[in-house]
Order: structure tokens, then C-alpha cells, then sequence
């Protein structure tokens, strides 16, 4: 019995010390093919390539509880260098001033249209009103507090119109709180690991998700799988799967720029990074029986990638389990696990993660300008990042499995960090 533990806690050390250097390879290596094939030579942000037409656009701007910024937002929206556009902010029942600054707002902007709901229904209900109240088959999706970029509605409408099979594009979206450590930290780590993953995804075809706070789609294909479901505590990860599963395309465009506020507090990106968990955790338990399809054969990276990721984390929390009842209790000598503290280990871990972090900077340079201020902090990530990472997951596990199918994802208001 001991020599079986103890085999299964040398592959758990094993499997928890090379998945994120494996894992670190693989999205340097697709990001960087991404960069040189896709965007060495690629037309700048300013510049973006020419359309045969301008097709209408819809901008949709769900929100609940945004009076603080709902100003900025619509500002940003109304300024995009784009012919022909209009505005659909959705007030989804909001407690605080959002109605009433939205409503002057309309009075301001001719193109800015105003859909007020009683009551709190989630967002992905928000969305789908806004997508039914829109006049256009382009959406183009953001959140209530992000400031869009002038040229991203251009170059997101560019991929819609460049095949009939694309479903969605993602943006790239960008932090504008970084006063504090957590907010640096996550300056590098939507450059070097989101934007990275997603460049390394679409290199094999498949995106995990798209962001949610910046994002376009093509109304057909929603209208196809039947728009957000609004169980889901994700609606943005949902939506990612099912259109692929139906064998739409999503694309990344680095170009489609949004700077969003995020938490600054502990408690507040606990709070965000459990929901983002159980939301992948969602999506896996209601989708991964419909991927056991060869017609759905490309999804398989995707789920493959996730449910490593998964692995990781309770490896991870079985390894401290062990290291705390060795504190407590006199354990075999094959089971002890003496400490936690980084060895050699973590200093390998530690190159290969500045190491992703500096290919990150050699690709982003062209989209943000000083992103590189932040480098000396990222050294930090891993043990800020890593550990929230695995913790969140294996709390977020239980956390869906308890949800009762059909429960209503509501608005719950987001810590907005220090401004």
C-alpha cells in the first residue's frame, strides 16, 4: 500500500513540477509562431486593413450597477473611428444612478439607444435583449466599465466579414488600474499568459474562451445555438464552446484594444478568479459528453488542455495535504513530504515564467508602450498567481457540482480596484 502512495506521490511531484514548465514552452512557442507568421509584418493598430464595405454595427454595453463609469464607457463606444454604428446600453436592473446618467447620455448621443430591465437578470440576459434589439448582424460586445479602443470595432468587424464560417472575435483587452502589486502583476499576466494562450489556441484552431469584456459576434451564428445561456455562471466560456462545437470559428485579434478595470484587493480577485473557475467547471460538466465526437475532434485540445490544468491543481492540493499531516502526524518516510519551500525546482520555475513573461514583452511592445515597467514584478507571479490559480479550481469543483442545474447567474457587483 505505501509503495503505491509512494508512487503516486512521486508522479504528483513529477506531473506539478513540469505541466507549467511544458505548459509555459507550448504557449511561448504558439505565441511566438502566432507573432511571426500573423503580426511581425502585420498593419499597426492605426492602420487597419481596408473593408469592401462597412456593414451596420451594433455595440452592446450591458450594465448593472455602473454609474462610476458608464460616462467614460459610452464616451469610448461613441468615438470609434467606424462609419456606421449605433450604441445599445442595457440597464440591467442597476440600484444605483446607471438609469438616469444613461438616460441623459441618450439625450446627448442621437446613435446611443437605452433598453432599461426591473429587475437584476444576469448578463447573459442582458446581452441577448441588447442582440434582439439590435438592427445589425455585427455585435460588437463590452463590458460597462471598459474604455474601447478607437480602431477596435474596425478591426473586429474585418474577420466577421472575412469568412462566413467566423462566429466571434476576441479582443485584447488591458489593465488600466495598476497602482498597487495586484494590479501590475495582472498587467503582465493578460499580456504574457492570457493574451499568450490565446495566441497559442488559435495556432491549433480552438480558443478556450473568449474575453468577455471585449468581443464580437456574428447574430446567424448566435441566433443558431440559441444566444447566452444565462445558468451559466461563464456566459463567455459557454458561448466560446458551443459555437465551435457547432464548427464556428473564433478568432483573436490583438489589435481590437480594451482597457478594463480589475480587482486590486484579495478578497475582490478571489472572488473573480472562483467565478472564472467554476465557470470553466461548468462548461466541462455540461459539454464534455457532447465533444465525444469525431465531427468535434477539434475541440479535443481544448478539453485536453483544461482538464490537465485541472489535474494540476488537486496534485497540487494533494502534495500540501500531505506536507500538513506530516506536520501533525508521523508519516511513512515514502509519503513525507518535508517542505514546500521552492528548491532548485523553483527557481527553474521561476527562469521559465520570466522567461514567458520576456517573449510576452518582445510581442506586446507594439500594442502598449511601458508594458515592460512591470517586468521586475512578475517575478512575484508565481507565487501570487500559481497558488490562487489551484486554489480557486479545487474550490470551484464542488462549487458546480453542488450548483443546481437551471440556477439563474445574476449580476453580482465586481470589485473595480483602486482608480
Amino acid at each position: 500500500m505505501y509503495e503505491v502512495l509512494s508512487a503516486l506521490l512521486a508522479v504528483s511531484f513529477k506531473f506539478a513540477f513540469y505541466y507549467p514548465i511544458v505548459m509555459s514552452f507550448f504557449w511561448i512557442a504558439g505565441g511566438l509562431y502566432y507573432y511571426l507568421r500573423r503580426e511581425r509584418h502585420a498593419r499597426g493598430r492605426t492602420d487597419p486593413p481596408p473593408l469592401e464595405s462597412t456593414p451596420f454595427v451594433s455595440i452592446l454595453i450591458p450594465c448593472h450597477n455602473e454609474g462610476d463609469n458608464v460616462r467614460e464607457t459610452i464616451a469610448s463606444a461613441m468615438a470609434q473611428r467606424y462609419p456606421a454604428f449605433e450604441v445599445i446600453a442595457i440597464n440591467d436592473g442597476s440600484g444605483d444612478d446607471t438609469g438616469e446618467k444613461l438616460n441623459l447620455l441618450a439625450a446627448q448621443y442621437p446613435s446611443l439607444r437605452v433598453v432599461h430591465l426591473d429587475r437584476n437578470l444576469g448578463k447573459a440576459n442582458a446581452m441577448r435583449m441588447g442582440a434582439l434589439a439590435a438592427r445589425s448582424e455585427y455585435l460588437v460586445c463590452i463590458d460597462g466599465d471598459a474604455l474601447l479602443d478607437e480602431y477596435a470595432t474596425h478591426w473586429m468587424v474585418w474577420h466577421l466579414c472575412s469568412g462566413a464560417r467566423v462566429g466571434a472575435v476576441t479582443g485584447n483587452p488591458r489593465i488600466r488600474n495598476r497602482s498597487t502589486l495586484l494590479g501590475r502583476l495582472q498587467v503582465g499576466e493578460f499580456a504574457s499568459i492570457i493574451g499568450m494562450i490565446k495566441r497559442a489556441q488559435r495556432v491549433y484552431g480552438r480558443i478556450f474562451t473568449v474575453s468577455g469584456v471585449i468581443c464580437a459576434f456574428r447574430r446567424t451564428a448566435l441566433h443558431q445555438i440559441g444566444y447566452w445561456s444565462d445558468s451559466m455562471v461563464t456566459e463567455d466560456i459557454d458561448i466560446s464552446w458551443r459555437l465551435q462545437m457547432n464548427h464556428w470559428d473564433i478568432r483573436y485579434e490583438p489589435n481590437a484594444m480594451c482597457f478594463i478595470l480589475m480587482p486590486e484587493t484579495v478578497r475582490g480577485l478571489w472572488k473573480q478568479r472562483l467565478r472564472w473557475a467554476q465557470g470553466g467547471v461548468e462548461v466541462l460538466l455540461r459539454h464534455t459528453r457532447d465533444l465525444v465526437s469525431w465531427r468535434r475532434r477539434r475541440m479535443w485540445a481544448v478539453l485536453g488542455e483544461y482538464l490537465l490544468s485541472l489535474a494540476w491543481a488537486y496534485m497540487m492540493a494533494f502534495i500540501i495535504l500531505l506536507w500538513a499531516l506530516g506536520l501533525v502526524f508521523e508519516l511513512p518516510e515514502q509519503l513525507r513530504v518535508p517542505t514546500l519551500l521552492p528548491s532548485w525546482h523553483g527557481v527553474i520555475l521561476a527562469m521559465i515564467c520570466l522567461l514567458q513573461f520576456a517573449a510576452s514583452i518582445v510581442i506586446d511592445r507594439r500594442y502598449e508602450t511601458g508594458v515592460g515597467r512591470n517586468y521586475y514584478w512578475m517575478i512575484w507571479y508565481p507565487m501570487v498567481f500559481w497558488l490562487l490559480s489551484f486554489t480557486t479550481t479545487v474550490a470551484a469543483v464542488p462549487k458546480a457540482l453542488a450548483k443546481r442545474r437551471g440556477t439563474r447567474a445574476v449580476w453580482v457587483s465586481p470589485d473595480r480596484g483602486l482608480r
